[in-house]
């Protein structure tokens, strides 16, 4: 259910009895609670309607359903089997925007097989008790497994017309991220039962159908804004972390082009233009290493309408980035140092910005101060 409107209203959620911390910001003052502590590398968070949340662990394959007081918890039987090595586990999770009629979620994670490791796409259905999943099928499969654990993506989209998008990094094989048969590094698009949509700009060949765009590195953050229209973040290399919009059939350079360079200190391709290219709508350099990402709907905080807001990893912040349509006019940095490895961002049902910082293992939310 990320970012999509709720239907159903949420009451405002008790929290558990953790010291609040009171930050200073460009609109006002703000509260931060911890709500959830304990967890073991938490990698994803999505709400359910008027029934707490639902929180995936990478490197443990366990997905917890979450009382909205933050306190009661369970964990959730009939996960597929994850390979938990490198960087990869249980990954991201959407609610579903029908849950409250189909029940179903969508899950990413590393799937394991003879020859390595590889991005899957599932659905299932979470029992009326939020027990265990059951009905449970893998919908994408991504095509070539790799021993390689870097560069999972894993970030998952439920568009306004019902189909899905899933980020795919290039899996350690960067030049694969420009293959057109071959999934790395690539944003895909299937229906929610697998199937090709006939609009993807390969479905009638010239690449694998389910490509969307491709040339990206390690896409590991997505949203959608309030036109419908899907914005990824990327790891660059030694630098040149991104923000892209991507676009149907387009080219978004890796490795061809990067504004940062290799680990080596080594020039990327042909530097930072080509003809054919897209270019990022934004980039950081040094790199912070985003992660999750949301786009605010404005509700508690109206200054903030439209702005991007990416977790840093590398150097514990949120990056709130001012948007002006299709362009990025500034950035701010919230809570630098405060809080370790900002694994993923999400508007919660009231407005309330919640994040997840794996390096506490703990889910917090950020309200207006009083």
């Amino acid at each position: 259910m990320r970012a999509s409107l709720f239907t159903v209203a949420l009451a405002l959620i008790a929290l558990p009895a953790f010291a609040a911390e009171i930050h200073e910001t460009s609109a006002g003052k703000v509260r931060v609670e911890r709500v959830v502590g304990d967890l073991s590398r938490p990698w994803a968070v999505d709400f359910l309607p008027g029934a707490g949340m639902l929180i995936t662990e990478r490197d443990t394959g366990v997905l917890w359903r979450v009382d909205r007081d933050g306190n009661g918890r369970n964990e959730v039987a009939g996960v597929p089997e994850v390979s938990p090595e490198g960087q990869g586990g249980l990954l991201d999770l959407v609610v579903a925007r029908d849950f409250a009629d189909s029940r179903e979620i969508f899950l990413s994670y590393a799937e394991p097989r003879p020859e390595g490791q590889a991005t899957a796409l599932a659905v299932a259905r979470l029992s009326k008790d939020g027990e265990r999943l059951e009905n449970v099928r893998v919908i994408f499969r991504l095509d070539r497994a790799s021993e390689r654990g870097q560069h999972f993506g894993g970030r998952i989209i439920e568009a306004p017309d019902g189909t899905l998008f899933l980020t795919i990094g290039d899996r350690g094989r960067s030049d694969a991220a420009q293959d057109l048969q071959a999934h790395n590094g690539k944003v895909i698009r299937i229906g929610r039962d697998g199937s090709i949509p006939a609009d993807n700009p390969f479905a009638d060949g010239g690449g694998l159908p389910e490509i969307w765009s491709l040339g990206h590195r390690n896409p590991q953050g997505a949203a959608l804004d309030a036109e419908g229209r899907l914005w990824i973040n990327e790891h660059g290399a030694r630098g040149g972390d991104e923000i892209n919009r991507p676009e149907k059939g387009r080219n978004y350079g890796w490795p061809r082009i990067s504004y940062g360079t290799h680990y080596s200190g080594a020039k990327i391709g042909v530097g930072t233009h080509a003809p054919g290219l897209e270019q990022p709508v934004y980039y950081w350099d040094p790199s912070i290493a985003p992660s999750g990402m949301a786009i605010y709907s404005g509700r508690l905080w109206p200054d903030w309408e439209g702005d991007i807001f990416v977790g840093s990893l590398k150097f514990d912040f949120i990056s709130r980035l001012q948007r002006d349509g299709d362009g990025i006019t500034g950035e701010e940095r919230l809570f630098e140092g405060d809080y370790e490895r900002i694994r993923d961002i999400a508007e919660g049902p009231d407005g309330a910005i919640w994040f997840l910082a794996e390096g506490e293992g703990a889910l917090y939310r950020m309200s207006p101060a009083e």
